[in-house]
C-alpha cells in the first residue's frame, strides 16, 4: 500500500497565526498532489490546548495556534473534502504514526510526505517513519513543503536526503 502523509495543513500554518507567504504558496500543490495520489491518504493535525504557553513548545515559541476546536486548528478549506484520516498529534512528529501504517493489513509500498512546516514537522514524521521503515521508499515532495524560512526549509531537505529519505523537487 502507498501512502500519502499531508503534514499540518492548518489554517493558523496558512493564514493564522503562524502563516506565511511561502505556506499559502504552496496550498494548490498539495491539492493537486492529493487528488493524483493512488493511495491512502493520512493528514496530521498539530493540536494543542488552553495551557500552550506552559507546555515546553509554548516557552519556546510563544505563539498561540492550532487550538484542538478552533478555526485555526482546522485543515484549510482547499484540502478539507479530502480529509477522511486523521492523526492529531501533540508534538512535531507522530510517534502512533508507524503504528496507524502498520495496522492497515497490507505491505507498506511507499510513504510520501508534504505540508507544513518543512523544518519542524514534516522533517519530524519524515525521520520517525524512516527509523520505523528502514527499507521502504520514504519521499518528501520539496514543492509541496514550505519552512519557517526558505533557509530553514533548504536545510531540512538536505537533512532529510542525508538519511536516505527522497527529496522530490
Amino acid at each position: 500500500m502507498k501512502f500519502l502523509i499531508v503534514v499540518d495543513m492548518q489554517v493558523d500554518f496558512i493564514s493564522g497565526s503562524l502563516g506565511s507567504a511561502h505556506a499559502a504558496a504552496i496550498v494548490p500543490n498539495v491539492v493537486e498532489k492529493v487528488k493524483a495520489f493512488d493511495g491512502k491518504v493520512i493528514f496530521t493535525r498539530d493540536t494543542h490546548f488552553e495551557d500552550y504557553f506552559q507546555t515546553q513548545e509554548g516557552k519556546k515559541l510563544p505563539v498561540l495556534h492550532c487550538v484542538k476546536d478552533t478555526d485555526g486548528w482546522q485543515v484549510c478549506d482547499e484540502l478539507k473534502p479530502f480529509v477522511d484520516a486523521v492523526v492529531d498529534k501533540v508534538t512535531f512528529g507522530s510517534v502512533n504514526l508507524p503504528k496507524i501504517l502498520m495496522d492497515c493489513g497490507e505491505p507498506i509500498e511507499e510513504i510520501a510526505l508534504c505540508g507544513l512546516c518543512t523544518d519542524i514537522c514534516v522533517i519530524s514524521n519524515a525521520m520517525i517513519l524512516k527509523a520505523a521503515f528502514p527499507d521502504v521508499r520514504i519521499a518528501v515532495d520539496a514543492n509541496c513543503c514550505a519552512g519557517v524560512t526558505v533557509e530553514s526549509h533548504q536545510t531540512a531537505l538536505s537533512a532529510m536526503k542525508a538519511v536516505q529519505i527522497e527529496v522530490n523537487d
